[in-house]
């Protein structure tokens, strides 16, 4: 039934809690030691195939100082989730910083729900209890992200066709409204460096921002239907974005430039199709955090898991009215959302990185491709480094 979604599934920055939207206004808080450990003792006991999560409460078990299970009733349908934590020595832009209502400490880890009447709230992951409440948008949020750099500085995407900034150091203040989609915004991502956000909705364009400035630096194209998820590679070189004309695009965000295209329809469908009604819609895309590989979620009753150097899928399972998907901080788990407000796990297919891919990650952290092409190395080491060669 509608209202039932998971629209959203989120882990917390250090692993150590999980959240989806359950649908009916409810927001579930698990510690994912203990989603983990039901998923293993479900798979021990219940044989082979994707776990649900226990909804049997266990907090008389706890001890003092584990982290508690909490269900939130946020007072409207769900639709974006994302945690944040604060890192002290980050300061806020805000000047007048003493006259704060909110100080938020080092061990301080907050979540921002995303409603259906167009309201932010926020909450204390740890006791439960509402924070602040941030009201501007027209209508519904559709996404949250929190700055990766502890800034606390979030960004909410919404079908008010407008993505806004607010500075929970600066009591939730609104910093800053993006304008430049013409429709409707799906759904937001930071760069691992703060310094870019990509943004995709309903338009064939991929939205780059520049986050120091607000101001857009350049649109990608390249989708033949609307663009409804989109998360930067762990070193910041990949962007991949998931469209309804039945692809994943991994794109450069420096240079512009089309690096991957991975088909979910074969052989690969017309422009004319690809930009229609079909039932290979993407749904979802999430970046493992080894940067080797990504997930996808698909109407056609499937979630993918992908290597980056492949065309082909790794792995597949099925997957009934999937509609989001995240991996876990570690990567060892992908966890995936459904129409009935369930939530799925599956382990991630084991693998080595290579020595040369994990030198490529560091570099590529701290470059970006114009400045790997100044280096003094061979012609085939640039390409590598670039992405071009996987």
């Amino acid at each position: 039934k509608s209202g039932r979604e998971t629209w959203t599934v989120a882990f917390a920055p250090d692993g150590s809690y999980f959240a989806w939207s359950q649908g009916h206004r409810i927001v579930r808080l698990v510690p994912w030691k203990k989603c983990l450990y039901v998923s293993y003792f479900s798979a021990r006991v219940g044989g082979a195939g994707p776990q649900r999560l226990s909804r049997q409460n266990s907090e008389g078990s706890l001890l003092p100082g584990e982290p508690r299970e909490h269900t939130i009733d946020c007072g409207d349908i769900v639709w974006g989730l994302a945690f944040g934590s604060s890192v002290p020595e980050k300061q806020s832009r805000c000047v007048n910083i003493e006259w704060h209502r909110f100080k938020f400490g080092q061990d301080q880890l907050l979540l921002a729900t995303g409603l259906n009447n167009g309201r932010i709230k926020i909450w204390d992951v740890y006791t439960g209890k509402l924070l602040l409440n941030l009201m501007d948008h027209t209508d519904i949020v559709r996404d949250l992200t929190f700055a990766p750099d502890g800034s606390l500085v979030l960004v909410s995407a919404s079908r008010d066709k407008t993505l806004r900034v607010w500075d929970l150091k600066d009591d939730g203040n609104m910093v800053k409204v993006l304008r430049g989609h013409q429709n409707w915004v799906y759904c937001s991502a930071f760069s691992p460096d703060s310094s870019v956000l990509c943004s995709v909705g309903a338009g064939k364009a991929v939205f780059l921002w520049d986050m120091d400035k607000y101001t857009l630096i350049r649109k990608l194209e390249g989708h033949h239907n609307d663009v409804v998820s989109c998360e930067f590679s762990p070193d910041g070189a990949l962007l991949a974005t998931a469209s309804y004309d039945t692809r994943v695009i991994m794109w450069d965000p420096h240079t512009a430039t089309v690096l991957l295209e991975l088909g979910h329809l074969f052989p690969p469908p017309s422009p004319i199709f690809a930009g229609g009604a079909n039932d290979r819609w993407v749904r979802s895309v999430a970046f493992c955090h080894d940067g080797q590989h990504i997930a996808s979620v698909t109407d056609d009753r499937l979630v993918r898991f992908w290597s980056i150097d492949k065309k082909s899928p790794q792995a597949i399972a099925p997957l009934t009215n999937g509609l989001c998907c995240a991996f876990s901080t570690d990567g060892s788990v992908l966890v995936a959302g459904s129409r009935d407000g369930s939530v799925h796990f599956w382990a991630s297919p084991r693998s080595i990185a290579s020595l040369q891919h994990l030198c490529r990650l560091t570099l590529r952290r701290v470059m970006h491709t114009q400045q790997v092409y100044t280096l003094p190395i061979p012609f085939s080491m640039h390409d590598y480094l670039a992405y071009k060669t996987l």
